[in-house]
């Protein structure tokens, strides 16, 4: 009887142990995918400020292209008026780098 109990005594006490080291493996596992989860989390931070700042910089980018379009444009406009309204010549407004290759003979031409 008492080699019965014994026996099952150890048994017990092997399965106790086999529990506690499952149960330590699944908390170790735990620990690793939080970490693994909170990498993960930084890393799509990162990734959206990172977006963010490449949304801002285009928008500014576009916003200050706007600007001078819109200002060269008024400045065009005034030369307009002011040709008209002291009866100047036609004004050409192509610059000498609307050519493609940067260089045009024109410039050279008499006036």
């Amino acid at each position: 009887m008492q080699k019965i109990q014994g026996e099952l005594q150890g048994k017990m006490q092997l399965k106790q142990a086999e529990s506690q080291f499952d149960l330590q493996i699944m908390q170790k596992e735990a620990e690793l995918k939080l970490m693994l989860m909170d990498k993960e989390f930084q890393f799509s931070m990162q990734l959206a400020q990172i977006n963010s700042g490449a949304l801002s910089q285009r928008d500014q980018i576009k916003e200050e292209g706007k600007s001078k379009r819109i200002s060269q444009q008024n400045t065009e406009h005034s030369k307009i008026v002011n040709q008209k309204k002291n009866n100047l010549p036609p004004l050409d407004f192509e610059s000498n780098e609307d050519s493609l290759d940067g260089f045009d003979l024109a410039e050279f031409e008499p006036r």
